[in-house]
């Protein structure tokens, strides 16, 4: 059904530009407000017809444009339509503007290669970036054990002691659309029972070298202008620490590894193939 035909009142006065596209049209729309607003106010009738992916429908627009001495903005990427349309608007006199592929062309000199001629692909870019932005945010919510209750919601739950770059873990992989949750492991406190109900493939445990760990945390109490002997980098709290988190990834049944000496990226690269795998990886 022409989505033009019924319920729109012309009169005789009004301006009516065609917004044509073979996905939703918001990009030819938008253009097409931008280059309004510099004539006459900006007052002009935008009707979009999206998704217009056969003959029929580009002959009804043409048509409409006619009958109404209105112009044709289009963002067609199937070349097809666009040939069509254009033979048509020619043919029948009606104006008809391609807003996308006089670019489309200088780009595919510029890169050297074909372009897809897929509609829908900056949708699926935005909806790609939404969902970055989305796992980004359950990362910041659910650090450090903050709310038990993102543990179940995430796609994949870190635990270990402190220092085990959990956070950096947890935001590197929300930049690949990953909702990570992490927890951190302490002796005096019980970790929550949602972790004992999430899958095993989707629970990472963190460990790292007795020695390593007190390097680290001896130069973040440095750096907090602290001392060096305190609790927190002493050796022997570093061992309880670590005895009692492999308990805990024992008891969970997660798959382990060793970040002693491995960059987020590569641990990352690790985690990931677990998620894809469905599988243990134990190092």
């Amino acid at each position: 059904m022409n989505p033009f035909r019924e319920g729109y009142p012309i009169s005789a006065n009004e301006k009516i530009v065609y917004v044509v596209s073979d996905s939703v049209g918001e990009t030819a729309e938008f253009v097409v407000k931008a280059v309004a607003s510099q004539f006459n106010g900006g007052h002009v009738d935008i009707r979009r017809y999206s998704y217009a992916v056969d003959p029929d429908d580009i002959e009804d627009v043409i048509q409409l444009a006619k009958e109404h001495q209105a112009i044709i903005a289009y963002t067609l990427v199937i070349p097809e339509l666009k040939a069509i349309l254009d033979e048509r608007a020619s043919k029948e006199g009606v104006k008809a503007v391609d807003l996308l592929n006089p670019l489309i062309d200088a780009f595919r000199e510029f890169f050297a290669v074909e372009p897809k001629h897929e509609p829908g692909l900056m949708r699926r870019l935005d909806d790609d970036y939404f969902r970055r932005v989305e796992a980004i945010e359950f990362a910041v919510k659910y650090d450090d054990g903050r709310d038990p209750r993102g543990i179940l919601r995430a796609d994949l739950v870190l635990l270990g002691v402190s220092r085990t770059s959990k956070t950096p873990l947890s935001m590197y992989l929300a930049h690949k659309r990953y909702k990570v949750a992490n927890v951190p492991i302490v002796p005096e406190v019980a970790p929550p029972d949602e972790l004992f109900q999430v899958p095993r493939n989707r629970c990472v445990g963190l460990i790292i070298s007795p020695d390593k760990l007190n390097q680290i945390r001896t130069e973040r109490l440095k750096s907090l202008g602290l001392t060096s002997q305190a609790n927190y980098a002493s050796f022997e709290r570093i061992l309880e620490e670590l005895e009692y988190a492999e308990k805990v990834m024992k008891r969970v049944g997660c798959p382990i590894i060793d970040v002693s000496n491995k960059a987020v990226e590569e641990t990352a690269s690790l985690i990931i193939d677990i998620l894809n795998r469905g599988r243990s990886y134990t190092e």
